[in-house]
């Protein structure tokens, strides 16, 4: 099933324009409320696999499935028209080959009506990179902490302070950018070897965890709304800590129900003068 966009939409182009210039702003979302909330204040509204976390409570994001990422994929774009907006590709759906990744790739694209794919990895992403591109589909890198390797990287530390792995770092994002990738993720990677990408490529580096030298930042939204429970993430800020609002509204509607405060005669059928 293809799904119709938007034609007012911030347009890849765009945002590769805007290197150097005016700082990109991203967020992730994952439901249809938050994608029209955040839509109008943002370049880029990124359908991350961090939902398997956030929104499926899985260990980390390697349970994500294809399907799942569709799912959101076309909730987050039916509900915005002003951003534009990224699915990531999951885990297991583009690492075997390039044939196999554009198949993943191009169901995304049509099933959700989104204007661009995120994949993770360097060097050994280039020739996925190009044939994705080549075929019209817009991709957006992401180097440097990669969740989905995280067996292989025993953790979520911080990279890029090993000098050889800085330089793989730096290369790979060298060889991805020009494979075709459009922009780059930077996540939780040092400040300097993420100036040095932002400085080494000629396509906008977004930051997460990163430095504020790249040409734009993104957060999970829930980390934004402080609903990320005692999990607080260096690199992220809170900007509305919403977690004891829904809390406290839960204990009031709570306290309502048992009490029989509600529901009150505004909210049953029936009593109204219109019989509504």
């Amino acid at each position: 099933m293809s799904v119709a966009r938007h034609s007012s939409r911030i347009t890849i182009p765009e945002l590769v324009s805007r290197k150097g210039g005016e700082p990109i702003a991203a967020l992730t979302a994952y439901t249809a409320p938050i994608a029209r909330l955040i839509d109008p204040h943002v370049d880029i509204v990124l359908v991350g696999d961090s939902l398997g976390m956030v929104v499926y409570g899985l260990p980390s994001t390697l349970g994500v499935t294809l399907d799942m990422m569709i799912a959101h994929g076309r909730a987050v774009v039916g509900a915005s028209a002003h951003a534009a907006t990224v699915v990531d590709m999951p885990f297991g759906s583009y690492q075997a080959s390039p044939a196999q990744a554009f198949a993943a790739a191009a169901r995304i694209m049509a099933e959700t009506g989104c204007d661009a794919v995120k994949l993770e990895g360097g060097a050994e992403m280039a020739d996925t990179v190009a044939f994705l591109t080549a075929r019209g589909i817009p991709v957006m890198g992401h180097v440097g902490l990669t969740p989905q390797s995280v067996n292989i990287l025993g953790g979520y530390k911080a990279r890029g302070r090993d000098p050889a792995e800085a330089d793989r770092i730096i290369a790979g994002a060298k060889v991805i950018a020009a494979a075709g990738a459009f922009s780059i993720v930077i996540e939780g990677t040092i400040d300097p070897v993420s100036r040095a990408v932002t400085a080494a490529v000629a396509v906008p580096t977004i930051g997460i965890g990163a430095s504020a030298g790249c040409d734009g930042q993104v957060l999970v939204i829930d980390d934004v709304l402080g609903l990320s429970g005692d999990f607080k993430p260096k690199m992220a800020r809170v900007y509305a800590d919403l977690g004891p609002v829904i809390a406290n509204a839960a204990q009031s509607y709570a306290a309502d129900v048992k009490s029989r405060r509600f529901p009150g005669p505004e909210n049953v059928y029936g009593l109204s003068k219109t019989g509504a």
